[in-house]
């Protein structure tokens, strides 16, 4: 599944009054964090308290994931040293969990574990190697991340019950038509708003071909209805947002679940190949 990252431009973070970067060769740590304040707090509300009451150089952690919705938001980002453990920033990534820890309830839900989970396997694949899983107080005299959220990192970050694998359509229906081009650029794909000017999100309504990002991801959906695949709020695929045509984790899991039908490269990305075959293609 691709993580899709909230970007600082996004969030609305101010500018940093300084950074040091680190190279990947001296990080060896990846540190869990909790806000110990309410999951409504706003990733800007953070960043005022560390920076205008602590008086640091900008928001302390490295990235910040809502313990409720799950979303994750870029902080200082991989390579800068944060400010979330004196003493050992350059060795870790400070990864903080919006809310708070309560004894004996699960305060952190499955979205929130996930991406957590799926930020840590993406910077052991930028470094190359293992990071050791740390929570706070292996390092500071604290309590931080809380009992129940260090008890799941030393446990390795387990996911009780995986993510479920969705039945796909009945086999033998044909692609409807007209084929409708691919409407991005050659290279362009949708994916995650922190992947870069090629990956097309849906957050800022770029015009592609007489339609924005928004409605072209949209027409995919539609298109993936029509072969007969269970999509929109409540359906199988798209049950939270809807076919919104803002790329997620939602379309990231039906993206693949249809790569995967369709015996292509399994990415979660929506490319030329995975949207050519949606209009060409037989299911099954």
């Amino acid at each position: 599944m691709t993580l899709d990252i909230i970007s600082r431009a996004e969030w609305g973070a101010r500018a940093p009054r300084g950074r040091d970067t680190v190279s990947w060769s001296q990080r060896t740590g990846f540190m869990g964090h909790y806000s110990a304040a309410s999951a409504s707090q706003s990733v800007r509300e953070i960043q005022n308290f560390h920076m205008d009451t602590r008086g640091w150089s900008d928001i302390g952690y490295n990235f910040l994931i809502n313990s409720i919705t799950g979303k994750v938001y870029e902080g200082r980002g991989w390579t800068t040293v944060g400010a979330h453990c004196a003493g050992y920033n350059t060795e870790n990534i400070g990864v903080c969990i919006i809310g708070k820890d309560k004894a004996g309830v699960q305060d952190v839900s499955d979205a929130a574990r996930r991406n957590f989970k799926l930020l840590y396997e993406e910077a052991e694949r930028r470094k190359g190697g293992n990071l050791v899983l740390r929570g706070h107080r292996d390092r500071g005299s604290t309590t931080c991340p809380g009992d129940e959220i260090y008890s799941w990192l030393k446990a390795g970050l387990p996911i009780v019950g995986g993510t479920p694998t969705p039945p796909k359509p009945a086999p033998g229906k044909p692609a409807p038509g007209p084929a409708v081009a691919f409407p991005l650029p050659d290279g362009y794909y949708f994916g995650p708003a922190s992947g870069g000017d090629r990956s097309v999100s849906g957050q800022h309504q770029r015009r592609f071909v007489g339609k924005t990002d928004r409605q072209w991801l949209q027409e995919f959906g539609r298109q993936l209805t029509r072969r007969g695949w269970s999509i929109g709020k409540g359906h199988t695929y798209l049950a939270g947002a809807g076919n919104d045509g803002i790329y997620g984790s939602e379309y990231t899991a039906l993206i693949r679940a249809f790569q995967k039908d369709q015996s292509l490269g399994v990415d979660g990305r929506l490319g030329k190949k995975t949207w050519d075959a949606a209009y060409r293609n037989p299911v099954g």
